[in-house]
C-alpha cells in the first residue's frame, strides 16, 4: 500500500511521518454528504407530501440543518426535485448498464429490464422514480428537457429489447400504445404494492411480463 509523506512548509519530509494512504471509495466531505441527505429526505417528502405542499422550512428539518444552509447546496426548491428525478434515472440507467443484454435471450433480457424497473420502483426508500412518475409537471421547460434526455436514454435500452422480442415471436406485435400501456401497468404498482403483501418484487414481475405479452411463463 503507498505511504503518504508528510513535509513541512519548506517541502522536507518530517523525520517518522509516513502513514498509509487508504485505496478505494473516497469519504465524502460533509458538504456532499448533506447534499445528498438533501436530495434524499427531498424525495421521502415530495413522494409523501407531494412537491407543492413540501416547504423548503420541511426539508431543512428533515435534514437537521437550518432553513437558509440549504441554499449553500441548490438555489431553489426546482432544484431540488430536479435532482431527486436525476438521481432516480441516473441509478436505472446504472442498473440497467450493467446488464449485457444482447447475450441473452429477449424473453430472458426482458425478464431482467422489468426486474430492474419493479425493484428501483418499488424496494425501500427508492423515492426517486414515484416523484418523477408523480410530479412531472412541476418542472420548468428547461428541467423537463434534461430529464427527457435520461428518459430517452432509459427507453432505447428497451426498445431494443422489444424489437428482438418481437423477432424471436416472444411478442407478436408490439405497437406504441402496447409499449406506452406496459410502462403504465409496471409504473402503477407504486400506488398499490406493498411490501409483505404475499407476493415479492420477483414475482410481480413474472406476473407483469405474463400480462405484458399474454403468453403462459417458460
Amino acid at each position: 500500500m503507498p505511504k503518504e509523506i508528510i513535509t513541512d512548509t519548506t517541502g522536507q519530509a518530517l523525520p517518522g511521518a509516513e502513514t498509509t494512504k487508504k485505496r478505494g471509495r473516497p469519504v465524502l466531505d460533509d458538504s456532499e454528504s448533506i447534499r445528498q441527505d438533501l436530495i434524499r429526505k427531498s424525495a421521502q417528502l415530495f413522494r409523501k407530501k407531494g412537491y407543492d405542499n413540501t416547504t423548503v422550512r420541511d426539508i431543512a428539518a428533515a435534514v437537521g440543518i437550518q432553513s437558509g444552509s440549504w441554499f449553500y447546496h441548490f438555489k431553489t426548491k426546482q432544484d431540488i426535485l430536479v435532482a431527486v428525478m436525476e438521481q432516480g434515472m441516473q441509478k436505472s440507467l446504472e442498473e440497467i448498464e450493467k446488464l449485457t443484454l444482447a447475450d441473452l435471450p429477449p424473453r430472458l433480457a426482458f425478464q431482467h429490464l422489468v426486474k430492474v424497473h419493479l425493484n428501483t420502483l418499488l424496494a425501500p426508500e427508492h423515492d426517486f422514480i414515484a416523484v418523477l412518475l408523480y410530479e412531472w409537471r412541476a418542472l420548468d421547460k428547461p428541467a423537463r428537457a434534461r430529464i427527457i434526455a435520461l428518459k430517452d436514454r432509459y427507453e432505447a435500452a428497451w426498445e431494443q429489447v422489444i424489437i428482438a422480442l418481437h423477432a424471436s415471436g416472444d411478442w407478436a406485435m408490439p405497437t406504441r400504445i402496447d409499449k406506452l400501456l406496459m410502462f403504465g401497468t409496471l409504473n402503477w404498482t407504486a400506488q398499490w404494492y406493498r411490501r409483505g403483501s404475499g407476493i415479492s418484487i420477483d414475482e410481480l414481475a413474472e406476473q407483469a411480463i405474463q400480462f405484458i405479452l399474454r403468453t403462459k411463463p417458460q
